[in-house]
């Protein structure tokens, strides 16, 4: 067809595996999070002797390699530790004791999970995980509305290592007191990425992504140097991407400043939202933060009750986090006190850096 007559063939296309592009990707060396594996590694050696490992908390910002990080080491230990069994809940999804429970069977291979209550279900984890080890990481662990699962692990699971991501520096210093004697954890932080440290995982996707000779070099060091200021490894990944399919649409088999350029005009579009395009309850939140600015979230909540919003306090939260994501608002946590952590929440004057700040965790 006259259509595709100048486009290029597949032998030869610019890209070699795009998947290596995806945000999900989980290639085999991970750039950049050296130390965060070696104290995640020490936390889960003693299972291998078997001994009961350490526990972790995971925290830092979104998008700086938490999530990425322990699904690596959980795939190292299901292809080097038969006698470990490595299990990720991802507590945003699984909320409840009660879901992440019929989860944890399920991966188990466990699926008599219907009509069974949230003690039976442990019951049969707990026959199960107490013949081996066990790894967990409860991703965003923040987001759970209840704890229960976490002390019932604690209380009597045998042999485990317990890892949770949050992205609250605070959170652990909330605990009930019976959770935190029992869990005596560790704090591990992730920080941004440097711009060495971001030069390198962009070329090692390069490499995976596309073929040999297919890019300029000073193109791709402008991607480079957008990815460094944006600090958000998966922008980059993006205008790789978008670049790329510029480059095939022009039936080039070379990616050109033109192609890069047009792929940074996108993304910059395409974070530049505007608050007209806000569901209605985050438009509510977003007007209560506005006329409140740098106040507690939990005096936000009181105020949102009396304005007429009719969410849990969880929801809520979850709202506040949708918000700060996509830089309408700030956030800051500041730990310490009688009440412990406490959020200030801001009203956010600078929209110039990405909305959806994508994640670096899988970028590597």
């Amino acid at each position: 067809m006259a259509l595709f007559g100048k486009m290029l063939k597949e032998e030869e296309s610019v890209f070699k595996d795009p998947i290596a592009l995806d945000y999900d990707y989980m290639p085999k060396l991970i750039k950049g999070r050296g130390e965060e594996q070696r104290k995640i590694a020490l936390a889960i050696k003693p299972l291998d002797q078997n001994r009961t490992g350490g526990n972790l908390v995971l925290f830092g910002d979104s998008g700086v390699g938490k999530t990425v990080i322990c699904k690596h080491m959980l795939r190292i230990v299901e292809e080097e530790a038969d006698d470990i069994l490595p299990i990720y809940v991802n507590c945003w999804k699984k909320n409840t004791s009660y879901k992440i429970f019929v989860d944890v069977c399920e991966q188990l291979g466990y699926r008599l999970t219907h009509n069974k209550k949230t003690d039976e279900l442990f019951e049969v984890i707990k026959r199960l995980v107490n013949k081996k080890s066990v790894v967990f990481v409860f991703d965003e662990i923040d987001k759970s509305e209840d704890l229960g699962f976490l002390y019932s692990i604690l209380e009597e699971i045998y042999r485990k290592s317990i890892l949770m991501i949050t992205n609250e520096a605070g959170w652990h210093s909330g605990l009930d007191q019976r959770i935190k004697s029992r869990l005596m954890a560790g704090m591990v932080e992730f920080n941004y990425y440097n711009s060495k440290e971001t030069e390198d995982i962009l070329n090692y996707r390069k490499d995976y992504a596309f073929v040999e000779g297919a890019w300029d070099e000073k193109s791709f060091s402008k991607i480079i140097s957008k990815t460094v200021k944006l600090e958000d490894v998966r922008s980059g990944l993006y205008i790789m991407r978008e670049a790329g399919n510029n480059a095939e649409n022009r039936s080039s088999k070379k990616i050109e400043m033109v192609d890069v350029d047009e792929a940074i005009k996108r993304l910059d579009d395409f974070n530049i939202k505007s608050i007209d395009s806000l569901e209605p309850e985050l438009k509510l939140v977003l007007k209560i933060v506005k006329g409140n600015e740098k106040c507690k979230i939990g005096e936000l909540y009181d105020k949102y009750k009396v304005a007429g919003g009719d969410k849990t306090y969880k929801t809520f939260q979850r709202s506040i986090k949708k918000l700060s994501d996509n830089k309408f608002i700030s956030t800051k946590t500041f730990v310490g006190g009688t009440g412990g952590s406490t959020t200030l929440v801001d009203y956010s004057k600078d929209k110039s850096k990405p909305l959806t700040k994508m994640k670096k965790l899988s970028d590597f």
